[in-house]
């Protein structure tokens, strides 16, 4: 199974990615966001706390991280990451598809 850092750092670098919790919220809430992927260990949790409600009120895929520091490394920072949005995700739509499906499971 595809991890959700091979989907994020392959729709980087072909499509398009959101981040940092400001723009993954605006994506959220504009609808363009295809998977929504946000750090478990951000501190203080309210920083991200609203990600998930908002993604399911909209019906977008969310996923949790389990280190912010890999989910930087996978949009591109050098600097760790609260959270992520794929908008487009370019040669990696298959692996969105199949992650999407595994988080329904």
């Amino acid at each position: 199974m595809v991890s959700v850092y091979d989907v994020i750092e392959k729709a980087r670098k072909t499509g398009k990615v959101e981040k940092g919790t400001n723009e993954v919220t605006k994506a959220i809430e504009r609808g363009t966001a295809k998977l929504v992927c946000f750090g478990a260990d951000v501190s203080p949790k309210e920083v991200v706390a609203h990600l998930p409600i908002l993604c399911k009120e909209k019906g977008i895929p969310c996923a949790e991280a389990d280190k912010k520091e890999k989910l930087g490394i996978s949009v591109g920072l050098s600097v760790s990451c609260a959270s992520a949005a794929i908008i487009n995700a370019g040669d990696a739509e298959k692996d969105l598809e199949s992650f999407v499906k595994s988080l329904k499971k």
